[in-house]
């Protein structure tokens, strides 16, 4: 199981990795010996002692170790292998070192390949497009492709990547920390007088749409002079930190650090509402992961949230902002005058998450791994 570097940070991606080879390892040994490769991120230029453009030599380090040193260290790893599980699209570059009769590749979206495939939409310079095509490149290399949702998979056939009969789709799993009960206390995560709130989990990059959370907040706010907003995922832009101050709701907003799975479920739980406003999405596990924590879940009106959050979820067209606000302030006084229907929308939200488990994931994904196991090599060289 080939996994992301630690050190980026990038937490649905760790938790799928971990979750996946913990499950495996729980249900299908000895069938299955599963191992997690993912060697330590090299510092070159990020550790330079020089002040300014610290981001700009880490970037250069990602890329170093990303396009160099995995590739290399995984050359020397390959041969002790039967099978290979790429457990993050992005990293599909790696795909041109492995066998590929041999190699499955989790897509989660196709974000990664948009400077391509929609090269108006999303310029970039022709080194990024360069990059972007050698990971696409080993992207089809896969003989087989694991998507989160079926929207994901359309993309994928859509863009004539695979056939379908290469493409399956097995929904994440919810971690089992957020069926528990919240074990810690909201103010020692948030500090004090934090509630109640609405939440926003995931990261400020252009889709997630932080710019509507921030209006549809704006919108409510003079109604609900208490109510604060959450955001966990890293801090705001400078960009939305002016459109923040120009709505007038800044001192009202609560920017969580890295948090730990225990510390999110709580937040989740003591959560009046959470609030995903993103324009597209691979799935949307906060979804799921909210509504284990029976945390009611407004969310943008799109396939793969609509394949998370299903009947238990609440849904609004994307980025049309009166929508959002008049659904949340449906929601905040359904809370306030209707605590029965309340309680009901809460148990619901947990009925719905208990379908997604890593077990299941787990069992799909040993399918595709027999599947392709199935199919003999071609011959020995392609272990080389």
């Amino acid at each position: 199981m080939i996994c992301d570097f630690r050190e980026e940070r990038w937490p649905s991606m760790d938790l799928f990795g971990d979750m996946l080879y913990l499950s495996l390892r729980a249900g299908y040994a000895p069938e299955f010996q599963v191992e997690q490769l993912l060697p330590a991120i090299r510092p070159r230029l990020s550790k330079i002692p020089r002040a300014g453009l610290s981001g700009v030599r880490w970037n250069a380090d990602r890329l170093l170790n990303r396009f160099h040193d995995y590739p290399r260290w995984l050359r020397t790893e390959k041969r002790r292998f039967d099978l290979f599980h790429i457990v993050d699209h992005s990293y599909s570059q790696l795909a041109l070192e492995l066998p590929p009769q041999r190699t499955v590749i989790t897509c989660h979206d196709l974000d990664t390949f948009r400077s391509v495939f929609e090269p108006a939409a999303e310029p970039r310079p022709g080194w990024f497009r360069a990059m972007t095509r050698k990971i696409l490149r080993g992207f089809q290399r896969a003989t087989h492709v694991i998507c989160p949702s079926a929207s994901t998979k359309g993309q994928i056939l859509a863009h004539q990547l695979f056939s379908p009969d290469q493409v399956t789709v097995i929904a994440p799993g919810v971690d089992p920390v957020f069926f528990e009960p919240a074990s810690l206390h909201i103010n020692a995560i948030l500090g004090d007088n934090v509630q109640p709130y609405v939440l926003h989990v995931g990261s400020n990059i252009r889709r997630k749409r932080i710019d509507v959370l921030l209006r549809v907040f704006a919108r409510i706010a003079p109604r609900f002079p208490q109510l604060r907003l959450v955001r966990v995922g890293g801090p705001l832009t400078d960009e939305m930190s002016r459109l923040a101050r120009e709505l007038g709701i800044s001192p009202r907003i609560i920017q969580a650090p890295h948090l730990s799975k225990a510390e999110l479920a709580a937040v989740y739980s003591h959560a009046t509402l959470l609030l995903q406003t993103s324009d597209a999405e691979g799935f949307g596990l906060p979804v799921i992961e909210a509504m284990a924590c029976g945390c009611p879940v407004i969310a943008s009106d799109i396939a793969p949230l609509r394949e998370a959050g299903g009947t238990a979820a609440e849904f609004c067209p994307v980025a049309e902002e009166p929508a959002w606000a008049e659904t949340l302030l449906k929601l905040l006084r359904q809370q306030q005058d209707a605590p029965g229907q309340w309680d009901a929308r809460r148990d619901e939200a947990r009925r719905h998450a208990a379908r997604f488990t890593w077990g299941e994931n787990a069992r799909q994904t040993v399918a595709v791994y027999r599947q392709v196991l199935a199919v003999p090599m071609h011959h020995r060289g392609e272990m080389e």
